[in-house]
């Protein structure tokens, strides 16, 4: 199963608990952009890895785009190394970075048939004039998966990928079950 997972976004936080002046990093980080009528918070993006951190006055910082919890964890420490030059004092040892979100991808390999799905699966949602996938909420690990009929599935929701890898068995057990 594990094979057949892609990660396609991972979002990550952390915070420095200082208040920074984003106008000011603006001309300090090259490939930013503020503009603070469209959005509150400073977009600063990293070749490599190639992710967007998004900083925050308040000094919350969070990293969208990444392709594992690794690269995740290198862009925000490259983000805060980048904040301190304009001045502000903050101890990178102590930076804690909170895992928010893992989205996958999934390739069950077989076709799926929605309308049937949606009356057999508890706790799933099927409106195909408004989306063309069906969503399916577990709540251990809590996420929530998409599943669409060409047998690819989306889960979302993850903290670990660990929680993905359990939340994939899970959906297959219950896939099983209903003789899918």
């Amino acid at each position: 199963m594990a094979e057949k997972i892609k990660v396609e976004n991972v979002v990550a936080s952390t915070d420095i608990k200082k208040i920074i002046s984003l106008d000011k990093l603006l001309t300090v980080l090259e490939a930013s952009e503020y503009e603070p009528e469209q959005f509150p918070g400073l977009v600063y993006r990293l070749d490599e890895p190639r992710v967007a951190t998004l900083i925050f006055r308040s000094g919350k910082i969070i990293c969208v785009g990444a392709r594992s919890t690794a690269d995740a964890k290198v862009a925000l420490r490259k983000t805060v190394k980048n904040i301190k030059r304009i001045g502000i004092r903050v101890n990178e040892n102590n930076i804690k970075v909170k895992i928010e979100n893992i989205v996958v991808a999934i390739d069950l390999g077989k076709d799926l048939n929605l309308d049937q799905l949606a009356f057999r699966l508890e706790d799933s949602e099927y409106e195909p004039e408004q989306f063309p996938g069906l969503v399916y909420r577990i709540y251990d690990p809590k996420v929530a998966f998409l599943l669409f009929s060409s047998g690819r599935v989306v889960c979302a929701g993850a903290k670990s990928l660990d929680a993905v890898k359990l939340a994939v068995k899970k959906l297959e057990a219950k896939l099983k079950t209903l003789g899918v």
